[in-house]
């Protein structure tokens, strides 16, 4: 029962005794039915010849002398020793005792069955059935594995890995860049159309039509730039390489919408809510940084989100994610309660804040110190000592 499966499926491919053991565990009731028949049958067979030879050499009032002497011959030699080597050597141990548990199996068939159905009846009046064993692995089990494997994994390939394991737990909208940064453009003046594609920082524009709600496609820069080396330059042919916008829905898992991305030949969606308004933009390239770490350099980059000072608080700027957040201060803010720190102000306050406004919450404590209109620009955080 300590063996570990994983391996065991691992050593059933090319060592036949592993085989053997690992169809023995695929029946558990039928193993357990094998091993407590023997165990059984030998303790009591034991018992009894240590009875009657107690009672033959030293009359019958032995016989008390011989039970406390058998249990403890038993408890050391037949059950602490050997099951303890086997819990701390399962595979030595497992592998070779199938072959006789497998004897033992087939002798015994029709009693071991038996037994077996007995001890169901038993559990099922109990309201134990067979179907409550959960053989699934969560995805916490499954980054304890992680850890477990530091001989062979790298701390940084294990940080790769639990990161591909927490994609299901994260949602597009966790990482998507916000509505009010995106730069966009009507595609119905095109002189300021022209004007953007001179001074663009950015590798895609996205294009709407009347409103700016009313996103009709997105403008890669590198098409831009094709129709430049091709002296092709015009804005009908600019028109030409809009793109239709590619949605995504709320609510999506970066691990369904990295699988989306690939089968789609994407690599940018429009996040929109349950109303079609669009919240912000995911990109592929987001995703796969929050599996290997930033690895891209742009200009939004260059500057510092969280900054650490000297007496051991940070500047911030707001609209840092929750989970970021979370990260760099070791909080634990619920993404659900707010996607940024400035959410996570605004939720506090229930309020547009003005400058000077300091407030706690939880275990930081939030100083806004800069403000531009209705919009926090910079904050200080200081983490509060949990006994204050």
């Amino acid at each position: 029962m300590a063996i570990n499966r994983y391996r065991l499926r691992s050593l059933a491919k090319k060592h036949r005794g592993a085989k053997r053991t690992q169809r023995l565990l695929e029946n558990v009731d039928e193993l357990i039915g094998a091993i407590l028949l023997g165990n059984n049958f030998v303790n009591i067979l034991a018992s009894s010849i240590a009875t009657i030879i107690a009672i033959h050499l030293w009359g019958e009032g032995s016989v008390i002398y011989a039970s406390v002497l058998l249990t403890f011959v038993i408890l050391i030699f037949a059950e602490t020793t050997p099951k303890t080597f086997a819990a701390k050597f399962p595979e030595k141990v497992a592998i070779p005792s199938s072959l006789v548990i497998s004897l033992v199996i087939k002798i015994f068939k029709p009693f071991v069955w038996l037994v077996s159905l007995f001890s169901k009846s038993i559990l099922k009046i109990l309201g134990v059935s067979n179907n409550d064993q959960d053989t699934h692995v969560s995805s916490e089990e499954l980054k304890m594995v992680v850890d477990d494997a530091k001989r062979v994994i790298s701390s940084k390939y294990q940080k790769m890995l639990k990161n591909i394991i927490d994609l299901e737990n994260v949602r597009v909208e966790d990482i998507m860049i916000p509505r009010n940064e995106l730069i966009s453009v009507d595609i119905n003046k095109q002189d300021e159309l022209l004007e953007y594609l001179k001074r663009v920082q950015h590798t895609r524009l996205l294009i709407y039509k009347d409103t700016p709600d009313n996103i009709t496609g997105v403008l890669h820069m590198r098409n831009v730039v094709n129709l430049y080396a091709n002296e092709e330059f015009s804005i009908d042919n600019v028109i030409d390489k809009i793109r239709e916008p590619y949605f995504v829905p709320e609510g999506t898992s970066l691990s369904d919408q990295l699988e989306h991305f690939q089968k789609q030949k994407r690599r940018l969606g429009l996040v929109v809510n349950e109303y079609g308004e669009v919240r912000g933009m995911i990109v592929l390239e987001d995703i796969l940084e929050e599996i290997v770490g930033q690895f891209t350099s742009n200009q939004s980059e260059n500057i510092e989100e969280i900054i650490k000072q000297d007496d051991g608080s940070y500047l911030i700027d707001p609209r840092v994610s929750i989970r970021e957040l979370n990260d760099a201060l070791d909080t634990d803010f619920s993404p659900d309660r707010a996607k940024t720190l400035n959410g996570l102000i605004l939720d506090e306050l229930q309020m547009i804040p003005t400058r000077d406004i300091s407030l706690k919450v939880d275990s930081i404590m939030i100083e806004i110190l800069q403000i531009s209109g209705n919009a926090i620009k910079l904050v200080k955080v200081t983490k509060l000592d949990p006994s204050e």
